[in-house]
This record gives structure tokens, C-alpha cells and sequence, in this order.
């Protein structure tokens, strides 16, 4: 009788599993089906319209004349300030969140309020920016109030991301370079620091592709729809991809919507190449311990 019920039990386990089984390889097949109906939907609208004169123009009244250079231009500056500010803040924090703060309820309160962070909505940040950079600061609606407005959407991701990544390297690795006569910050910087740059890194560059198609938040902070310069300092006007592709589909005219339909396409390239690094910077330098 015993046997009966195992084996029951058994084939009942055995088809609750093929049923889950399929019934993710149905959710997996939606999703992609989606995925490839929106690329298709728009590669073919966008494709004719992607051109040197598109990469290089700046925006223009006229679809023919109409082009990104300034979105670009306005994202690398940008990126150039939130990366580094982002990535030594938010590393610092880990470092000191993981080697150095005390394991107690208020170390563990700030842990859980920084995941937590990183799970926000970006207009929320976008508030903040906007309360605190261009009021409160003065900066106005300036490229630094944007960028450190988005130094703080991907802060709480790369602390999270760092943690991990130091908390991956052994603990007998530590105490071993500290039996040597090494001191606390000489082990972590030639020691933990080198051990954990590729999962470092690696969740940085995937925070700072998140960063660089955000809206929201620029929306708020008052980045430009149109602009037809390129900065030329930390406080000058500027305009990014995710807010000029904005800009050309609230245009009436059913042609905008493909030049919109190129600039996203434009926008695509950049994040996939910036996820491609960070799978290649996480398979060619994965930790080895």
C-alpha cells in the first residue's frame, strides 16, 4: 500500500512539473514573440530613416533635415558625469557597508533601504532632482543637475551590485593576506578590490544602461526637447536620445513617428553594445577563487 501511495505521489509530482514546464516555456514564448513583433515593428519603420546625416544633424523643423547628434552628444556628456560619480560613491558605500560598518540593526536597516531604493519608481527621483538640484542648489536645468539626478537613480543599483561582488570573495582570502602583516585597506585594495572589479563593473555598466534610456526623471529636471548645440560646460542647456525620441513622437505628423521610430533604433545599438561589454567583462575576468 505504501509503495501505491510513493508511486502516486511520484506521478503526480512528475506531471504537476511537466505542467509548470510548459506552462513557462508559454510565458517564455509570449515574451519573445512581443519582443521580436515590437523590433520588427521598429526596424521597419525606422531603418530607412538611420543615416549619416541622421547621426550627424541636429534636430531640425523638417523630417528630412532632422537628425540626433545632439541627443547623442548630450547623453556621452552626461554619462560622462554620472558614471564617475555614481560608481565611487556607490562603491564606497558597499566597501564600507561590507568591511568596515558593524553588523547590527542599523547596519542591516540601511541595507535593506538601499535595495529598496533600487526598486523605486524613476520620477520619484526625478522629484528629488528636481527639489534638491535645481531649487535648493541652484543649478538651474543644467546638464549637472540632470546627471547627478541620474547618479542617484543608479546609486542604489551599483551598491547592491557591489556588495554582492565583494561578499563574493572568500573570507579565508582576507584572512590569509591579514596573517601576512597586510593592514585592513592594504588587503582590501590589492587584495578584495582586484577580486571583485568584474562584478563591479559589471553591475555598473548595466545600471548606467538603464540610465541612459530614462525619461522620467530628465523630464522633471528640465532637459531640453529641442536644442542645437552641443554642452560646453556643466551648466549649460541639454538634450538627450530618450527625450529627443520623446519630443518627435508627440509631433502630430505620422512621419515623425518614423524618424522617432530611427532614433530608437539608434538608442538600441548603444544599450546592446553596453550589455555586450558587461557580459564580456564578466566571462573574460570572472572570479577565479
Amino acid at each position: 500500500m505504501s509503495q501505491h501511495v510513493n508511486t502516486s505521489q511520484i506521478k503526480s509530482r512528475v506531471n504537476i512539473n511537466k505542467i509548470f514546464k510548459y506552462l513557462f516555456i508559454f510565458a517564455m514564448a509570449l515574451a519573445m514573440l512581443f519582443l521580436a513583433a515590437l523590433i520588427y515593428r521598429i526596424v521597419s519603420q525606422g531603418m530607412d530613416y538611420v543615416s549619416i546625416d541622421f547621426l550627424k544633424n541636429f534636430p531640425a523643423p523638417y523630417i528630412e533635415e532632422a537628425g540626433i547628434f545632439a541627443g547623442i552628444m548630450g547623453s556621452i556628456f552626461m554619462m560622462a558625469i554620472t558614471a564617475p560619480v555614481s560608481i565611487i560613491i556607490g562603491v564606497s558605500t558597499a566597501l564600507y557597508l561590507e568591511e568596515y560598518a558593524k553588523q547590527n540593526k542599523f547596519t542591516r536597516f540601511i541595507q535593506i533601504n538601499v535595495q529598496n531604493l533600487a526598486g523605486v519608481p524613476s520620477i520619484v527621483f526625478g522629484l528629488l532632482g528636481l527639489t534638491f538640484f535645481v531649487y535648493i542648489m541652484g543649478f538651474g536645468y543644467t546638464l549637472i543637475a540632470g546627471a547627478l539626478t541620474m547618479s542617484l537613480l543608479v546609486l542604489p543599483v551599483i551598491v547592491v551590485s557591489s556588495q554582492e561582488a565583494i561578499r563574493s570573495v572568500p573570507q579565508e582570502i582576507r584572512e590569509a593576506s591579514i596573517g601576512m602583516g597586510a593592514t585592513k585597506w592594504q588587503t582590501i585594495w590589492r587584495i578584495v578590490l582586484p577580486a571583485s572589479i568584474p562584478g563591479i563593473i559589471t553591475g555598473a555598466i548595466l545600471a548606467l544602461s538603464r540610465a541612459i534610456g530614462e525619461t522620467a526623471p530628465l523630464i522633471i529636471v528640465g532637459a531640453a526637447t529641442a536644442i542645437y548645440t552641443i554642452p560646453d560646460s556643466f551648466m549649460s542647456k541639454y538634450t538627450v536620445m530618450p527625450i529627443q525620441i520623446y519630443s518627435w513622437t508627440a509631433r502630430p505628423q505620422a512621419e515623425w513617428q518614423f524618424v522617432a521610430a530611427a532614433g530608437i533604433i539608434v538608442l538600441l545599438v548603444i544599450l546592446l553594445c553596453m550589455n555586450a561589454v558587461a557580459v564580456w567583462i564578466r566571462n573574460k575576468f570572472q572570479n577565479r577563487y
